[in-house]
């Protein structure tokens, strides 16, 4: 008869749980990760220095493909003159605040500060460097968490965030690698069944870009499936304490500042990057020059999608593990949107490579958002110039002797890009669904774990499921490696 040691091991095993082991296994694997990751940071760094070097002049950063917002925002949203984000103006376009959830304001304004004491003609490169220090950070800790959540495979899902080359290519665009840590931190305090802290962290990723709302989605879905009612209003607690901890005092004191963020939203039309751009002109210029409608039609797609996940949190024959969810919903509100921005890739990259961490199409994806990342510039730089751009033809034999096209590349070349990124992430997303529908094909699933980033849902019995077997169906279902 076995020991009651030996009965509580064997417990232990059998909930695949990879949580004990964990904090050793990172702490061995942190100086590989960090090291590889801040020298992707560093690449990155010096990717932008053609453009650094000319002030970041339009013309030459669309040319050398290495355009940032931060440099020309300092200026622009009145840094350089000492204004504080949300509760003072600017003039001289439609935009009269900061038009940036607070924390992700917060960030720009502690940037400017530590760049006071530079001389009034190095400020501004000044203010790009320290933030770009803070980006690097905050990519480490992305990455760190990234490999924390993953469980089993820490080292593979780490290097895959940290080698990307969406990662050096994009790092350093605009702010959103803040809102991408504290969004990874959250899955990792989730994971490490924390929902308290894991709801403010996400309440912060919230107050610092408006994607990471969407993951309330996948996280209460789950919990309902799996009967964790006390874990999830935790959560739900959490997360609006956190988001309310910093926008309330703004609220209060700067409301026509802290609102900016939500009415710019609304008005904004088609960004280059969206499916739009590409629609508008095939057809449906109509709907997208009418800002009500556009918005109308890009929500209700993103509705009818949503409730297709929903549906497959409930049906899938064993319960989807969060980051498959968190990956589908995001990638859900992506495709119909009406502003798809280069850097938005990092708000994809660490769900996608927890999701699936199987590199082939993970190398197809990134070779998809290359496209696209040279493609928009290349194209900006001939609307800017006001040339027709290269043909297919003419951009290849420039990409193939490492130069840019002269004069940019021409709109059809551009939307071939634009469709290289939508499809790519849509083939993705696909494959993700099919793992969930066949749990035996999903690589994280295939030792017998269950959900490494699951937290209380880790081996957890489902209590509803539309599924054919109802009622107390246990999540661990025997998979085929």
């Amino acid at each position: 008869m076995s020991s009651s040691s030996e009965r509580v091991g064997m417990a232990a095993a059998d909930t695949g749980s990879d949580m004990p082991d964990e904090p050793g296994r990172l702490a061995r694997l942190a100086p590989v990760l960090t090291g590889v990751t801040v020298l992707t940071g560093l690449l990155g760094w010096l990717q932008k220095q053609p453009c650094a070097s000319a002030r970041f002049d339009f013309i030459k950063t669309t040319t050398n493909a290495c355009y940032t917002d931060v440099y020309p925002l300092y200026y622009v949203r009145g840094l350089n003159d000492g204004k504080v984000p949300y509760f003072d103006s600017f003039v001289g376009s439609d935009i009269h605040h900061v038009e940036y959830p607070v924390l992700s304001g917060g960030f720009m304004q502690v940037a400017a500060l530590l760049a006071r004491p530079f001389g009034v003609d190095g400020r501004g490169m000044a203010f790009y460097n320290i933030t770009v220090l803070l980006l690097a950070v905050l990519a480490v800790v992305a990455v760190l968490a990234t490999a924390y959540v993953a469980g089993r495979r820490s080292l593979r899902t780490g290097l895959m965030v940290a080698l990307s080359p969406a990662l050096l290519l994009t790092a350093y665009i605009n702010w959103d690698l803040l809102a991408v840590a504290l969004s990874v931190l959250a899955v990792a305090a989730w994971s490490a069944r924390r929902p308290a802290l894991a709801g403010t962290l996400l309440g912060l990723a919230i107050a610092a870009k408006f994607y990471p709302l969407l993951f309330l989605g996948p996280l209460v879905l789950l919990c309902v499936r799996a009967g964790q009612w006390r874990p999830m209003g935790r959560m739900l607690a959490g997360a609006a304490a956190g988001w309310l901890a910093v926008n309330l005092p703004v609220m209060i004191f700067a409301w026509d500042g802290w609102k900016e963020f939500y009415t710019f939203s609304q008005k904004r039309g088609v960004d280059w990057g969206s499916i739009f751009f590409y629609l508008q002109s095939h057809g449906l210029d109509g709907v997208t020059s009418d800002t009500d409608r556009l918005n109308l039609l890009g929500t209700g797609t993103f509705l009818v999608l949503a409730l297709g996940i929903a549906v497959l949190a409930f049906a899938a024959p064993r319960r989807p593990r969060l980051p498959q969810l968190m990956f589908l919903v995001l990638v859900a509100f992506m495709l119909p949107n009406k502003v798809w921005s280069p850097q938005y890739v990092l708000w994809l990259l660490p769900l996608a490579v927890l999701a699936r961490p199987k590199l082939p199409a993970f190398v197809v994806w990134q070779l998809g958002e290359i496209a696209y990342f040279f493609g928009i510039w290349w194209f900006l730089l001939s609307v800017s110039a006001q040339t027709p751009g290269a043909d297919l033809s003419g951009t290849l034999s420039a990409v193939l002797s490492f130069d840019a096209p002269a004069g940019g590349i021409s709109q059809d070349v551009y939307h071939l890009a634009l469709l290289a990124r939508f499809v790519t992430v849509l083939a993705l997303a696909a494959l993700v669904v099919l793992d969930v529908l066949r749990p035996s094909g999903d690589l994280v699933r295939s030792d017998g774990s269950d959900d490494p980033a699951g937290g209380v849902l880790d081996g957890a019995p489902d209590v509803f499921s539309l599924g054919r077997r109802r009622g107390a169906h246990h999540a661990r279902v025997p998979v085929t490696p």
